[in-house]
């Protein structure tokens, strides 16, 4: 279980540290802070200020699932060490940078759409399901028994990071192929940080 287990852990610890790293440090700079404001007045396009947030919050993403590795790796029960060896070393740096990129991208959305009040509901409406339905316990053939929930997974952007990472990591275990998660990833990062940005863009001018 803890070979299954460790990209998984890996790939949640991506995503959620990405997450939040722009949503919270937002909604301050959008409400009490006003600070937003400020740097609105920079001699750059306001999309570009945008897509800063996106790479500062993906690098604290990137550097949480770094940490989270070694921790997963050397911390178990005993006899219960995971099996883990790169099996593919340009899939295993694509799908964490750019699996990076697609949450921060996701998180400036979800900041911008939100009311700033309402942010505690983040974790029971979106962060809990994303976890619990992003493969990170189980790799994504095991709800073929559960076709419909297999197929509305697909929304999760943690599932390809998970499967991803699965791939690269514990190539033995059962995981989507390599051109259905990287196209799943690169094709969100993209959709994510084009929709993050012109929100970002809408929601600092008005």
């Amino acid at each position: 279980f803890s070979t299954i287990l460790l990209p998984g852990l890996v790939g949640s610890s991506i995503i959620m540290q990405a997450m939040m790293a722009v949503i919270f440090p937002l909604m301050m700079e959008l409400t009490w802070q006003k600070s937003i404001t400020d740097r609105a007045l920079a001699p750059v396009p306001v999309p570009l200020l945008g897509v800063q947030k996106i790479i500062a919050a993906a690098a604290q993403g990137l550097i949480g699932g770094l940490l989270v590795f070694p921790a997963v790796l050397f911390i178990h029960a005993e006899g219960q060490s995971p099996k883990v060896h790169v099996d593919n070393w340009p899939v295993l740096i694509v799908v964490m940078v750019a699996g990076s990129l697609m949450a921060a991208s996701g998180g400036l959305l979800l900041g911008t759409l939100m009311n700033p009040q309402k942010v505690q509901m983040l974790f029971a409406m979106v962060l809990l399901p994303m976890t619990m339905l992003g493969c990170v316990y189980y790799p994504w053939s095991a709800l073929d028994n559960i076709r419909w929930l297999q197929i509305l997974s697909l929304i999760n952007p943690l599932v390809y990071v998970s499967e991803g990472l699965r791939s690269a990591l514990t190539p033995e275990i059962p995981h989507m192929p390599v051109w259905a998660f990287l196209l799943a990833i690169v094709g969100g990062t993209v959709l994510l940080t084009w929709a993050a940005t012109r929100t970002f863009t809408k929601r600092v001018l008005t």
